[in-house]
C-alpha cells in the first residue's frame, strides 16, 4: 500500500440520515516517523555495513531516486516516458560542469555540491518540459516512440561530444564538496548523504501526491475529459507531472556522477531507460515502498549474475519478463498488494463504502420555479460534422435556480449539445452566454471556471483516489471541507476515507455529483446521472436534486432517458429530435405533445 493512500486505512463509518459526514485524516506526524524511522535505520547501515556493500546500498538508492522521478509520470498520471535517465544524464553533467569547470567549490564550500546537484535538475526539469510538449497530442506507442527518440539522440550526442573530456585539455579536478567525503565511491558520509536525499525527495514526492498536483496527474490518467470538466488543465498536469519526473531524475543524475566521480555516457545509455521503465510498470513505481524495492531489483539482478559469471545481459530479459507480466495482467506487485490489503480492510468491515441514499430522510422539497434571471441562453447553436448536421439552430434558456430537462431519443443529438456548451466540440456556430458571460472561444476548463461544470455518462471518478481526495479536487481550490462532508452526506455517499476503488459504479455516479455541486458552480450539467441506480435510488435521488438549487444554490441542467425522474424533477423540457429543438415548455405540456409522444414511441405505437 501506498505511503500516500495510508490514511485510507482508517475506519470510515457512514454518519446518520442528513448529518454532515465526519473528517478523519491519518495523522500529520506519520510521514515524519517513517522518515526519522528510515533515517535511523541508514545511520546504523552506514555503521554496520562493509565498503562494498555500502556501495551497492548507495547505488540502490539512487536507482530508487530514478524510479521516483519515472513513477509520477507513468504511474500516477499514466503516460510513458522512455528517456528518464536522459533527464539523469542531464542533471549529472550539468553538476560535473560546475563542480569541475567553475570556481563554485571555492565559493561555497561543501555546500557546493547541493547547489550544483539543484542546478543540474532544473536543467533536467527543462528538458522534461519540452519532452513533455508531444505528449499534448500523442498517447500510447507514439508518445513511446518520441521519447525513445529523446533517449537514443542524447545518448549519441553525449558519446559524439565526448563529454566532459572534450570541454577543456586541461581539466580541473575538485573534489564533489561533501564534507568529511575524501573519497565519494561507496563511503559512508556519501551514503549518507544520499540517504538524506532520497529521504527529502520521498517526503516530496508524498506530499506532492496528496496536493492537488498529484490529484490532477491521477485524474488525466484517467480521464483527460474528466480533469478539464474541473476547471484543471490537461496541459498544466502533464507538463508539470514531466517536469517533476525530469526534475528527480537531474538529482538523481548527480547522485550517480558523485558516486562514480566523473560523468560518464556508459551509465545513462538507451538501453538503461528502457529497464528502468519496465521496472517501473512492474513493481508499480508510484508508490514510494515499491520505488525502492524496485531500486534493489535494478542493482541486486545484476550483482546477482556477476556472483555466478553469468552475462550481465541476462538482467535485460528479466526485465522483459517482468514487463510482459505487468503488461499481461495490467497491473504491478504494488496495486496488486494494496489491492489485497484493501480487501482484507474490506472483510473486516473496516471500510464503510455502500451508499446510504435509500436510508435518509425525504427532504420533500417541490420542482424549483425558475427565477425571472436568465443564467444560460443559447441562441442559433449549430454543429457540423461534414455533410452531417449533428445540431441544427438549437435556441434555449435555463433561468437561475430552475432545474431544466433535456429529453430526447438516441441519436437526437443530446450528447453532441453537451459536448458543444462544455467546450470539448469547439467547432460550432452560434453563441453559448452563461450569466453574461461569452462562452464559445474559452477552452473547457476555462469553461468549468467561469461556472459551466458538468458530469459524464461513463465512469469519470479515478479509481485511485478515495472519495476525499476526490471530492478536493473536483471542488477546488476555495472549497470548505465542511461542504464536502455536508454534500456527500446529503447525497447518502461513502466517507471522505473511503477507497473509490471498493465504491461501486452506481455510487462513483452519486460521488461525481455530489463533488460537482460541493465546487458550487452557477449551472451543473447531469448527463444521464441515475444511470446505474435502482428504482429506489432513482426516487431517493430525484427528492435530493430538487432540493439542490435552494440548498446549495447550483442550478441544473438535466440529460435523461429516465421520464420517471425527468418528471419528478424537472420544470421545463427542452426536447431535442434530429438535432433541432422539437419542443419547449413546461414539464406537462411538452410530454403532452404528440410530436414528442411520437418521436419517443413511433407513429407505429401511436396509430395502435
Amino acid at each position: 500500500m501506498s505511503l500516500a493512500d495510508t490514511t485510507a486505512a482508517t475506519s470510515s463509518r457512514q454518519p446518520d440520515a442528513g448529518s454532515p459526514a465526519p473528517r478523519r485524516h491519518g495523522p500529520w506526524w506519520f510521514p515524519w516517523a517513517v522518515a526519522l524511522g528510515v533515517t535511523v535505520l541508514a545511520t546504523g547501515l552506514a555503521f554496520a555495513l562493509p565498503d562494498y556493500w555500502l556501495l551497492i546500498a548507495t547505488s540502490v538508492l539512487v536507482a530508487m531516486m530514478s524510479l521516483l522521478g519515472l513513477g509520477i509520470v507513468t504511474g500516477t498520471a499514466g503516460m510513458i516516458a522512455l528517456c528518464q535517465l536522459s533527464f539523469a544524464a542531464v542533471g549529472g553533467w550539468v553538476m560535473d560542469l560546475l563542480m569541475t569547470q567553475t570556481a563554485l567549490p571555492e565559493l561555497l564550500g561543501g555546500a557546493a555540491f547541493v547547489v550544483a546537484m539543484l542546478v543540474g535538475a532544473t536543467a533536467a526539469s527543462l528538458l522534461g518540459l519540452i519532452v513533455g510538449l508531444p505528449a499534448l497530442r500523442l498517447r500510447g506507442v507514439n508518445l513511446a516512440v518520441v521519447t525513445l527518440g529523446v533517449a537514443a539522440a542524447l545518448d549519441m550526442t553525449l558519446q559524439k561530444v565526448s563529454f566532459p573530456d572534450q570541454w577543456t585539455n586541461e581539466r580541473v579536478q575538485r573534489p564533489f564538496g561533501i564534507p568529511g567525503a575524501e573519497d565519494l565511491s561507496g563511503n559512508r558520509s556519501y551514503f549518507l548523504f544520499v540517504a538524506g536525499v532520497v529521504i527529502i525527495v520521498a517526503l516530496g514526492v508524498f506530499y506532492l501526491q496528496r496536493s492537488r498536483w498529484g490529484a490532477g496527474w491521477r485524474m488525466v490518467a484517467f480521464s483527460e475529459r474528466g480533469t478539464a470538466s474541473t476547471g484543471t488543465s490537461v496541459t498544466s498536469a502533464k507538463l508539470s507531472a514531466f517536469m517533476v519526473s525530469a526534475f528527480i531524475g537531474g538529482i538523481a543524475g548527480s547522485l550517480m556522477v558523485g558516486q562514480i566521480t566523473t560523468a560518464n555516457y556508459i551509465t545513462f545509455q538507451t538501453l538503461n531507460s528502457l529497464g528502468l521503465y519496465v521496472l517501473s510498470m512492474a513493481v508499480g513505481a508510484h508508490l514510494i515502498e515499491m520505488a525502492f524495492f524496485g531500486g534493489i531489483l535494478f542493482v541486486l539482478i545484476p550483482e546477482i549474475l556477476k556472483q555466478f559469471n553469468i552475462p550481465l545481459e541476462w538482467a535485460s530479459i528479466i526485465y522483459a519478463v517482468l514487463g510482459i507480466q505487468a503488461l499481461t495482467t495490467k497491473s504491478s506487485m504494488g496495486n496488486d498488494l494494496r489491492r489485497m490489503i484493501l480487501a482484507w480492510q474490506r472483510k473486516r468491515g473496516l471500510n464503510s463504502i455502500e451508499s446510504t441514499l435509500v436510508s435518509l430522510e425525504p427532504v420533500g422539497a417541490p420542482v424549483p420555479a425558475a427565477s425571472d434571471n436568465v443564467l444560460l441562453e443559447v441562441k442559433d447553436l449549430r454543429v457540423e460534422f461534414g455533410a452531417v448536421v449533428a445540431l441544427s439552430d438549437v435556441t434555449m434558456q435555463l433561468h437561475e435556480g430552475e432545474i431544466l430537462g433535456l429529453i430526447g431519443p438516441n441519436g437526437a443529438g443530446k450528447s453532441t449539445f453537451v459536448d458543444s456548451l462544455t467546450g470539448f466540440l469547439p467547432h460550432h456556430t452560434g453563441s453559448v452566454t452563461l450569466d453574461g458571460v461569452e462562452l464559445d472561444s474559452l477552452a473547457p476548463h476555462k469553461i468549468a471556471r467561469a461556472g459551466l461544470r458538468r458530469t459524464f455518462q461513463q465512469d469519470r471518478v479515478p479509481s485511485t483516489m478515495t472519495v476525499g481526495a476526490y471530492a478536493r479536487f473536483v471542488g477546488g481550490k476555495e472549497v470548505d471541507e465542511d461542504l464536502i462532508d455536508e454534500v456527500l452526506a446529503f447525497f447518502g455517499c461513502p466517507g471522505t476515507q473511503a477507497p473509490l476503488q471498493m465504491v461501486d459504479v452506481g455510487t462513483r455516479r452519486l460521488i461525481e455529483v455530489a463533488a460537482n455541486i460541493a465546487a458550487g458552480p452557477k449551472l451543473l450539467l447531469l448527463d444521464e446521472p441515475a444511470a446505474g441506480l435502482s428504482h429506489e435510488e432513482h426516487v431517493a435521488f430525484a427528492d435530493r436534486l430538487r432540493a439542490v438549487p435552494e440548498r446549495f444554490g447550483v442550478s441544473l441542467l438535466i440529460i435523461e432517458h429516465d421520464l420517471d425522474l425527468v418528471r419528478s424533477v424537472c420544470s421545463n423540457l427542452v426536447v431535442l429530435n434530429f438535432g433541432q429543438v422539437l419542443a419547449t415548455g413546461r414539464q406537462e405540456d411538452v410530454l403532452a405533445n404528440p410530436e414528442v409522444l411520437k418521436a419517443y414511441m413511433g407513429e407505429t405505437e401511436m396509430v395502435s
